[in-house]
């Protein structure tokens, strides 16, 4: 066995942490196999495979599958995250809730009981809209349709994202890693088998070449090692904290920095814009009955031009709506000035908080093209770009492109960027966390001279 895996599994912390963190996860695994009741499964998994592009593909995303396979686990976690982004919103907004976020633990607490209350309201309303929605379906989704059907599904599925939040906290608390974020990765990175399956049979058919193949893996390769080095770049704004004495001692005098990430926002912007953009190709019936509204629909589909034009537009405006409000450069010049700190040839008060602002534009204008870019390249790379439903123009380019350009490189693995960026930022989070324990007790980390470092550390 390697060094750094005998010496996490020779600390009986780390080792308890590490087996309940994977005890957890098993018994979220076992779940995603437990069927909501009165569901036909084969007609569900038909009407999933044809909506993979839209909001309820994005949902079915963050619940690990579980919602094209209608499972008790079908909301996921995305209810939680709703609801926290919810409150976030509202720390704005309320000068209740902003009061409260500045009292400390307590605040902390009455925050998270107000977004479990939140998570609550948010799973009775998807339930029960996606109770109806199942039972407007034709093909014989529902197999007993009525008030029945739809206060067992809200029951059910209710449950289930609540047992979720709960399992998410316990791991967080007793495990190692962010719980929440952790069960998001495993409903991803179980999907990679299959996955893995389905382009090996493409390769071994002749469906896709091997020099496609080649090219996706090393795109992929890079794309990686991208999103590893951003969201592990910061701009560190140096703060000097002045020389005072009290009494016989003299405090400060120290120099310091302030670390601003360029992708402050994380992946939250991908999936505000991912929301807005795919909510028409959720409404089926609608794109049936009004024409205008199925032409809305497929132009918001992957790989076409208006849909990728507002995904990308859409990712940079919610990058600067979502750190405006995570990131109050004025709070933190005033918590500066507080401790006697000063950026250098910045005098202090609204000069510094108008020095970080400017700073943090900056920042946040390279994280939303980085975010962009992420969301927009693995998705071309699969489905490609149809510059023929450009108006105009568009039939004359698409003879002269390429094949890939237009169709992608053929190969059925979706690798999306929120799923690169979740999967990437959630495995560095905990092998961070794993590193600190095993160095704090004096052990080599996982690479001997180099220090595995987080989105945050």
């Amino acid at each position: 066995m390697p060094n750094p895996i005998r010496n996490m599994f020779s600390i009986p912390e780390l080792k308890k942490r590490i087996l309940f963190t994977l005890a957890m996860l098993a018994v979220f695994r076992i779940g995603g196999h437990i069927p909501t009741p009165g569901i036909n499964g084969k007609a569900l998994a038909a009407f999933f495979s044809q909506v993979q592009g839209s909001f309820l593909g994005l949902v079915d995303l963050f619940s690990g599958g579980n919602l094209s396979q209608m499972t008790i686990f079908a909301l996921g976690v995305m209810p939680y995250i709703s609801a926290a982004i919810i409150m976030e919103l509202l720390v704005v907004v309320s000068p209740y809730i902003e009061k409260l976020s500045k009292e400390g633990e307590f605040g902390r607490r009455k925050i998270t009981e107000y977004t479990r209350y939140g998570t609550v309201a948010i799973c009775i309303i998807q339930s029960f809209g996606i109770a109806t929605m199942l039972e407007s379906m034709k093909g014989g989704i529902v197999m007993f349709p009525g008030m029945g059907f739809k206060l067992l599904t809200v029951l059910t599925l209710t449950t289930g994202s609540i047992f979720l939040m709960w399992l998410g906290e316990q791991i967080t608390d007793k495990g190692i890693g962010n719980g929440i974020s952790l069960l998001i990765f495993a409903g991803i990175i179980k999907r990679f088998p299959s996955q893995f399956k389905r382009v090996y049979r493409q390769v071994v058919d002749g469906e896709i070449s091997v020099i496609s193949l080649i090219l996706f893996i090393v795109l992929l390769l890079l794309i990686t090692g991208i999103v590893v080095f951003v969201e592990r770049a910061y701009r560190r704004i140096p703060i000097q904290y002045a020389k005072r004495v009290v009494g016989r001692k003299v405090y400060g005098g120290q120099s310091t920095h302030l670390p601003i990430k360029v992708n402050t926002g994380g992946v939250i912007p991908i999936i505000f814009a991912s929301s807005i953009v795919t909510i028409p190709t959720a409404f089926q019936g609608l794109a049936k009955k009004y024409k205008w509204f199925g032409d809305l629909a497929h132009q918001l589909s992957w790989g076409m031009p208006l849909y990728s034009l507002l995904y990308f537009v859409g990712i940079i405006f919610f990058a600067y709506f979502y750190v405006s409000i995570i990131f109050n450069p004025v709070d933190v010049a005033d918590n500066v000035r507080k401790y006697g700190g000063f950026i250098p040839g910045i005098r202090p008060g609204k000069p510094t908080s108008d020095y970080i602002d400017k700073v943090l534009s900056k920042l946040t204008f390279v994280g939303a093209i980085y975010l962009a870019l992420v969301a927009i390249i693995p998705e071309f790379m699969i489905f490609g770009f149809k510059v023929g439903a450009l108006p105009w123009i568009g039939p004359s380019l698409e003879r002269i492109m390429p094949n890939w350009v237009v169709s992608g490189l053929g190969i059925q693995f979706f690798f999306g960027g929120t799923s690169l960026l979740i999967v990437v930022g959630v495995a560095m989070d905990t092998l961070q966390q794993v590193e600190a324990q095993l160095v704090m007790r004096n052990y080599d980390g996982f690479m001997k001279g180099v220090r595995v470092r987080g989105r945050r550390g």
